[in-house]
């Protein structure tokens, strides 16, 4: 689930169960609700700590972004809404060929980070 599972259900819900487009995002933004929940529980349990400045500007972000998403989104037909999942697809996995073609600057990094 999470942005990877919205790259396979979204046009998934639209082609294979004929969905409507708005009813797909709804459905799609809905389901994060529950995902992004059970993630931050686990999180929590297992560092023993929720680092609550971070919590406060996804949050606030969140909020934000899905105002103007909504308001976007609602300007749009449902078929420019696809073109748009479609050219998102195409960019991502573009990236991704990119990347696995391309010899990386580093080949070896270490990343020293602090401990909880």
């Amino acid at each position: 689930m999470g942005v990877g599972g919205g790259f396979i259900m979204v046009p998934a819900m639209i082609y294979l169960l004929g969905m409507p487009t708005s009813v797909v995002v709804g459905t799609s933004l809905f389901q994060i609700i529950f995902v992004t929940a059970n993630v931050t529980f686990l999180q929590s349990v297992n560092n023993q700590t929720v680092d609550v400045l971070l919590a406060l500007v996804l949050v606030i972000s969140s909020v934000i972004g899905a105002q103007f998403g909504t308001a976007f989104g609602s300007k749009l037909k449902s078929e420019q809404l696809r073109a748009l999942l479609g050219i998102l697809v195409l960019a991502v996995g573009c990236k991704v060929g990119f990347d696995l073609i391309v010899t990386p600057a580093h080949l070896f990094s270490f990343a020293v980070t602090g401990g909880h």
